[in-house]
């Protein structure tokens, strides 16, 4: 927490130190949150670089001091060449390479929207080569490389090293950088110079979508040059649950944020205050299971929902659902979406506006496709289709794939504001909830909340085991009563990058901002 006499300015938390510091940099000449986190997103696609991109999706809550918040759907849709036809002899949508690349990306069109809502906030704005300054000079100079990045390079070398522009790129001289060696992007760097020249829709519209749309057709991807221009990021109304504890809001299909959302709602149902560790670890699984159950019969394209999303949050809906969580025994339950590799960060300003946001490539390193003209590295998130024609996600152009990602944010009725969230695929919503209730219902301090021992119910990288996987920092008595509930527990390292990297920010009454960032992570909480 920042403890000085005077109202703080701001903070930001991400999962990259230097992009909590571009973010504070812009907060210090007088930019608001959203400003100051373009200017994160931007440095940290360059900085970590295994988990978002220019070439990934984005999704933006937006909460005001005061009225209703505003939600960013800024993921794209598969291209026009994605067709079943396209994919015919496969028995699904490969993981890495051309045919993986298969959807418009949509970053690059959020920072563009929300830097028009930031301008409906009145003010003067930052341009944006300045909020873009940080990620060029990284790109251009280099980075130290993580030990995250050279794990997840090390992890996924066989996977990726065949797709010779990844390998230029991130295995140069056909070696895994590792943590602490310079890596340089010039190509990229050159991107984000264009970006500032010719404007964030340039890169659907412009010069440099010219020159990635040629660069897809010599690749073979199913993305054209008509499909960058017809993209358009959309302004969500966010879903709402209304909690004990005050109104939390999510984001609205495509995602599962209506799984965080359900968590909470039919946890809250729950007498989780006097619970023990075991107890509420079950309770949050549980209810998870039934969330999932939710997701997997509903979640698609919101053009193509059969359900609105929002009356699944229904006070008495909820009510019907939470009578089939059992106290002492495990539900039987399906199968996950697995991980996914995401960046989740928050900042908030003096003025109280608040910004949770998620950007992401899906999973680590994307398709692997790097576009060489311009440095980009494409997402796979189109993986998640289905090529059976009667699935709820069939694949067919135009169609937005299901999406995991979901920044959340809260305000609680006792005068606090709160942004949080986490990356981790199916274990978004676990960690969201684990933070939300042992910090707001539990009394537990933010980084407490953060960094205790944490749990998925899924897949890890590479598994295809559907247990509950806890760190190995929780005690023999939680462990003990999962297993007598009838949980297939396994254990994972005390400090697990499976279990996500979280963060959250809290604005309390009295103006002073509190932040939280994850020790699994290469984060941090800044503020002044």
């Amino acid at each position: 927490m920042i403890n000085s006499n005077s109202a703080p300015l701001g903070m930001a938390v991400t999962p990259h130190h230097l992009a909590s510091q571009s973010a504070l940099a812009v907060l210090r000449e007088g930019g608001n949150a959203i400003e100051a986190m373009v200017a994160a997103a931007a440095t940290i696609a360059v900085v970590y670089p295994h988990m978002n991109g220019l070439g990934g999706d984005g999704f933006w809550l937006i909460v005001p001091p005061q009225g209703n918040p505003v939600a960013i759907d800024a993921s794209g849709a598969a291209g026009e060449l994605a067709t079943l036809d396209f994919y015919a002899g496969e028995s699904h949508i490969p993981h890495r390479g051309p045919k993986a690349a298969l959807t418009v990306a949509g970053t690059v069109g959020g920072w563009h929207e929300a830097l028009k809502v930031s301008a409906e906030f009145g003010g003067e704005q930052k341009p944006l080569s300045r909020l873009l300054r940080d990620a060029i000079r990284y790109a251009a100079d280099g980075i130290p490389v993580t030990a995250s990045q050279e794990a997840a390079t090390r992890a996924k070398q066989h996977e990726l090293e065949d797709i010779r522009s990844f390998a230029d790129v991130f295995l140069p001289n056909g070696d895994v950088p590792r943590a602490g060696n310079r890596f340089t992007q010039p190509q990229l760097a050159n991107t984000l110079s264009m970006l500032c020249e010719d404007g964030l829709n340039s890169f659907y519209r412009g010069k440099l979508a010219d020159n990635m749309a040629a660069d897809m057709e010599k690749l073979g991807m199913p993305v054209t040059r008509a499909d960058l221009a017809a993209y358009q990021p959309q302004r969500r109304v966010p879903l709402r649950l209304k909690h004990s504890k005050g109104e939390i809001y999510n984001l609205t299909p495509p995602t599962q944020g209506l799984v965080s959302l359900a968590i909470l709602g039919l946890t809250d149902r729950l007498p989780l205050e006097t619970m023990d560790e075991s107890a509420t670890i079950h309770s949050v699984v549980e209810a998870t299971k039934l969330a999932f159950g939710l997701r997997d019969r509903f979640i698609t394209d919101p053009r193509m929902m059969t359900q609105d999303a929002q009356d699944l949050l229904d006070p008495q809906y909820l009510d019907a659902l939470a009578t089939r969580i059992k106290p002492h025994s495990a539900a039987d339950w399906g199968k996950g979406k697995g991980p996914g590799d995401t960046v989740w960060m928050g900042v908030m300003d003096s003025s109280g506006l608040a910004v949770s946001f998620i950007q992401s490539i899906y999973h680590e390193f994307g398709s692997g496709v790097v576009l060489p003209g311009s440095g980009v590295l494409w997402q796979n998130r189109g993986a998640s289709f289905s090529l059976d024609a009667g699935h709820l996600l069939a694949l067919a152009p135009g169609k937005q794939p299901f999406h995991t990602l979901n920044p959340a944010a809260a305000r609680l009725y006792d005068g606090r504001t709160m942004v949080y969230g986490s990356m981790g695929g199916d274990g978004q919503p676990q960690t969201q909830a684990a933070v939300f209730i042992r910090h707001v219902v539990q009394g537990q301090p933010l980084q407490q909340a953060i960094s205790g021992p944490r749990w998925l119910l899924g897949r890890t990288w590479g598994e295809s085991s559907d247990s509950l996987k806890l760190e190995g920092r929780f005690e023999y008595p939680t462990l003990a009563g999962l297993r007598q509930r009838g949980h297939d527990v396994e254990l994972l390292p005390d400090f697990s990058e499976a279990v996500g990297h979280a963060g959250a920010i809290v604005r309390h009454t009295n103006g002073m901002l509190e932040g939280a960032s994850d020790p699994r992570s290469n984060g941090s909480a800044a503020g002044f």
